[in-house]
């Protein structure tokens, strides 16, 4: 079984900054590409950031230059920091990794989420 535990979501005025992070652990070989997705009310998840296990990074047009995904191979964790948030901004972010677990298995997991909410 693979587990990921999220944390770092909550309320901040526009403007602000928040750091999302996400533990992996459980019965794995491998992990893959790590990303972060986010889902609004009333609209379809979302890709925001993705970061391959080389370092190579993906971001959605809407947050380049506000984000960085970020990833410590060692310690099995992927973050996201984000600047400058905007209102537009306020939603249920989820973790997604990719992980290859000993038998070569390999599989997506998700995280629970955690809410982002952005005021004005």
């Amino acid at each position: 079984q693979v587990q990921l535990v999220e944390s770092g979501g909550g309320l901040v005025q526009a403007g602000g900054s928040l750091t999302l992070s996400c533990a992996v652990s459980g019965s794995i070989f491998s992990i893959n590409a790590m990303g972060w997705y986010r889902q609004a009310p009333g609209k379809q998840r979302e890709l925001v950031a993705a970061i391959t296990s080389g370092g190579r990074t993906n971001y959605a047009d809407s947050v380049k230059d506000r984000f960085t995904i970020s990833r410590d191979n060692a310690k099995n964790t992927v973050d996201l920091q984000m600047n400058s948030l905007k209102p537009e901004d306020t939603a249920v972010y989820y973790c997604n990794v990719d992980v290859t677990i000993p038998s070569g298995y390999e599989d997506r997991y998700w995280g629970q989420g955690t809410q982002v909410t952005v005021s004005s």
